[in-house]
């Protein structure tokens, strides 16, 4: 018997935010930038990596609904993901403000800010979501071994001079997501 949609399935298919579950070659350029981040003590917060396709597609068609983009009557069943995303009343007729509440309790939980692809680089463990700090200037190792010294600002991952040593490690920065990294910069 299905399960009704709502915030219990947060917690189910967790996001990954171990490096080990990146696919190859990725996983051994995002270890090696890593590596140079800490060894140039840099602070490195992880919130990401592998994101399971099912939990893809309950935040995908949660935001969805919420949004009222989606008739949950209509939503395509996902092997693996026993949900019921229609809620129904005491005389068995869709309630659709109950629906709605479920998406989104849903995306509350994910903390969705935008629609949430079926599809992507954290599927495919070719992304990762970090956060990287640090104070003063950052001597950083690039790929090749030659070093680099970064003393503009910001001491974020919004520094343009960190995204250029990051590309020598084949690690991109998405602009427009600010922890995002990944194999292509998508």
């Amino acid at each position: 018997m299905p399960t009704l949609s709502g915030a219990s399935w947060v917690s189910q298919f967790p996001t990954s935010a171990k490096l080990d579950d990146l696919k190859a070659p990725f996983q051994e350029a995002a270890q090696k930038f890593l590596a140079a981040l800490t060894k140039a003590g840099a602070h490195v917060t992880i919130s990401a990596t592998y994101r399971p396709p099912e939990r893809a597609y309950l935040m995908h068609y949660s935001f969805l609904i919420a949004k009222k983009t989606q008739d949950p009557t209509k939503v395509p069943a996902m092997a693996g993901v026993d949900i019921d995303w229609v809620h129904l009343d005491g005389q068995g007729e869709t309630d659709l403000p109950a629906t709605l509440a479920a998406a989104s309790a849903m995306v509350q939980g994910y903390e969705t800010v935008f629609l949430p692809v079926l599809t992507s680089r954290h599927t495919q463990g070719l992304a990762i979501d970090m956060d990287i700090t640090w104070t003063g200037p950052l001597t950083i190792e690039k790929a090749d071994g030659t070093s680099v010294t970064i003393q503009s600002t910001p001491r974020s991952n919004a520094n343009t001079e960190l995204q250029a040593v990051a590309a020598t490690y084949t690690v991109h920065k998405l602009a427009t997501d600010p922890p995002h990294w990944s194999s292509d910069g998508h």
